[in-house]
């Protein structure tokens, strides 16, 4: 048991570390794990290992929108399709006590649509970084080097949707008083996930 929670969720932008601690969370409390990303399709990075190749319609998606334009399309897409999902899940596993317990993670959990959350069996955290910080992650999984000038164009306008997203995430986090934690700060994710895990008990 830890404590009266039954739903832990981790939010954030892209590349801050949220699969990696939900799945850390998931295996330290012997509870379910789940990302957001798994729960409606969307345009997803823009980069494959080789020898796959982006597909054309994700790559069209990058290359033909401008940095405003896909962060609006990512929010549409969180609020009106993701966060119903989110709604029901996590109402089922707050209320139904036979369901397994969970962590969930994704950037679909939105400070200020998590903040509307009325269990008290719940916690959420956020985990934030500079925008620097998340580059270099980014470019270190991306192979950035060693990618085409057509392929750095395309991670190089999901970073710019990044940088975005993030700025609107650390802000909402910080006007609502939500918890977070600076990655930056952390040394790994051991530390990280006893961090977390003080802090929701």
């Amino acid at each position: 048991m830890f404590g009266e929670h039954r739903i832990l969720l981790i939010g954030g932008s892209s590349h801050v570390g949220k699969s990696t601690l939900a799945q850390s969370l998931a295996f330290h409390l012997e509870w379910n794990y789940c990302s957001t990303d798994k729960l409606a399709r969307h345009p997803g990075r823009p980069w494959q290992a080789k020898p796959k190749k982006v597909p054309n319609h994700v790559a069209d998606h990058y290359l033909l929108l401008s940095a405003d334009e896909l962060i609006t399309d990512v929010l549409r897409h969180y609020r009106e399709n993701v966060w119903p999902l989110i709604e029901d899940i996590v109402a089922f596993h707050a209320t139904d006590v036979s369901a397994d317990r969970l962590v969930l993670e994704g950037s679909a959990l939105l400070p200020d649509l998590v903040n509307t959350l009325n269990f008290e069996n719940i916690a959420a955290i956020w985990l934030t970084a500079s925008n620097e910080f998340i580059k270099r992650r980014i470019y270190a999984a991306s192979h950035y080097e060693s990618k085409s000038h057509t392929e750095k164009m395309m991670v190089d306008k999901f970073l710019e949707r990044n940088n975005l997203f993030n700025d609107q995430i650390m802000n909402a986090v910080n006007q609502l008083g939500l918890a977070n934690v600076d990655v930056e700060n952390v040394p790994n994710v051991d530390e990280l996930t006893s961090m977390c895990l003080s802090a929701f008990k």
